[in-house]
């Protein structure tokens, strides 16, 4: 296309991506392994100090979690904000902690390749790549790391919602689909609590003194996996189901995990209200006593007119590189682009590159999509940067 700038008219050399990828995959960056978040910051600011010398790193908790910021024309009239986390589901002692290449080339197997410092790596090239383009001082933007995404960003909550109000729109480097596509949609997460309280007695001389906590969480259990059918856009998950002791006792404690994610609102509510109502009734029988706790930690994102504007200029945009036609689609996963989307800020999500297995000792991305969807998005900020006013 004629209108390309010289920085994006070629496809970006890919090798040095890919080096920087597999040198980050090879720091295990769990979201509870502390050493290897910090080590993570330390190189992830080395890299932003690339691009701007505005850098700065922001104390989340007591244990030492920091997000990081960096910004590049804070006093810009419009700026964009680049959203990621740079936390894995890999734990410190898991089997699965370098990337390695394909026999062929085309796929990097490894932890985090996809979710997302595979996206890190497109974003910070994006914007190296945008920076070189004339109409780059149009537009300011922000770059927001954090290190908790996997577990609800938690810590991290407060820093990310804060951004919203100062930005025109957000762009969400979680990878894409394995057939391309982006994000459109995703749904609100939860992760709920329950302890169940019974009566411990001997299993056999005076069994029917006990009340069995596990028996009546494993019944209450089977109430919420039956919720789906009747709850549209409803989807349940028993993640984990632990209690008893001694064989020959009735337990009296049980405890379970829920994961719950819903489409919209509306099945939210319904959800909420009804493993509230659930165990509410639970605690009525005789000797049991109920604890509930958790709930929903990210409500749904769901497409805008604004949304479906942006995404067409970025159909506009893959066109004219060659990339073919773009797609997105609904997902169950949920990101920080819930948080952003929920406090009125236009989310595209889905901008990394395009992979799968994700949590899984599977993880890949494909090696192509690297630079194909940085040299993407930085057109799309070079011909948003030339509509400003």
């Amino acid at each position: 296309m004629s209108d390309l700038p010289a920085a994006l008219a070629t496809p970006f050399d890919a090798a040095p991506l890919i080096e920087r990828l597999i040198a980050w995959s090879a720091i295990n960056s769990g979201s509870d392994h502390i050493a290897g978040l910090t080590r993570m910051a330390d190189a992830l600011e080395t890299a932003l100090r690339e691009l701007t010398p505005l850098v700065e790193r922001i104390p989340l908790d007591a244990a030492g979690r920091v997000a990081l910021r960096a910004t590049c024309r804070p006093d810009a009239p419009r700026r964009v904000l680049c959203s990621g986390h740079y936390d894995t589901v890999f734990t410190a002692d898991s089997p699965f902690q370098s990337a390695q290449l394909s026999a062929d080339g085309k796929r990097l197997h490894g932890p985090g390749v996809a979710d997302m410092k595979g996206g890190i790596v497109a974003l910070l090239a994006t914007l190296a790549a945008f920076e070189q383009t004339p109409a780059a001082a149009q537009l300011g933007w922000t770059i927001l790391l954090t290190p908790d995404e996997e577990t609800g960003s938690n810590a991290s909550r407060a820093t990310i919602e804060a951004q919203a109000a100062d930005h025109l729109l957000a762009l969400v480097f979680e990878p894409a689909r394995e057939s391309g596509a982006m994000v459109r949609a995703r749904a609100a997460t939860a992760i709920y609590e329950l302890t169940v309280h019974g009566r411990a007695a001997h299993a056999g001389r005076d069994p029917k003194a006990g009340r069995n906590a596990i028996t009546a969480l494993a019944s209450l259990c089977l109430e919420l996996d039956r919720l789906p059918t009747v709850i549209p856009d409803l989807l349940v998950n028993i993640g984990r189901i632990s209690g008893g002791g001694t064989v020959n006792i009735v337990p009296d404690f049980a405890e379970a995990h829920i994961n719950a994610r819903a489409a919209t609102t509306a099945a939210m509510a319904t959800f909420d209200t009804a493993i509230r109502r659930l165990t509410d009734e639970l605690s009525q029988r005789d000797g049991y006593r109920l604890e509930l706790t958790g709930g929903f930690n990210r409500g749904p994102l769901q497409a805008t007119a604004e949304t479906e504007n942006y995404f067409a200029q970025l159909q506009t945009c893959a066109r004219d590189l060659g990339q073919g036609k773009l797609e997105w689609m609904s997902v169950q996963g949920g990101s920080d682009g819930n948080l952003l989307h929920a406090k009125g800020l236009t989310v595209l999500d889905g901008l990394g590159p395009i992979g799968g297995g994700l949590h899984s000792e599977n993880e890949y991305i494909e090696v192509a999509s690297l630079t194909a969807r940085a040299r993407l998005a930085a057109l799309f900020l070079h011909r948003l940067a030339t509509t400003a006013a």
